[in-house]
């Protein structure tokens, strides 16, 4: 199947969440609202992923339910780094926390899916 989509990059702007959720955690603040970072509509894979054409995904249910949880999860610690609750936040990134594993799910699937 061809999918007119760079799977690389999707990963990759994924994975990188967990290095804007630690300078917001440093910060205090973000270039992202928690409402925009919860709305899995709002980055370019989330946009795709609603199109025809994403929704010719093999497994198209399960990774909706998975970015969308991705999203949820990101948005959750963000709040928590925009009120400043600095401990709480870093806790929600670490190995084990709901944003890991949803990040990891999801990545994880991708990966396999660009193979």
């Amino acid at each position: 199947m061809k999918l007119s989509l760079d799977f690389d990059v999707v990963i990759q702007s994924h994975s990188h969440w967990k290095y804007l959720l630690k300078n917001a955690i440093q910060q205090g603040q973000s270039e992202h609202t928690v409402t925009d970072a919860r709305n899995p509509h709002h980055c370019a894979f989330g946009q795709w992923l609603y199109s025809p054409a994403g929704k010719t995904l093999p497994d198209y249910l399960e990774i909706v339910e998975m970015h969308k949880q991705f999203h949820e999860e990101a948005a959750n610690v963000l709040e928590l780094a925009l009120r400043k609750q600095t401990n709480q936040a870093l806790e929600g990134l670490k190995l084990g926390s709901p944003f890991n594993q949803a990040s990891a799910k999801l990545i994880n699937k991708l990966t396999d899916i660009r193979r």
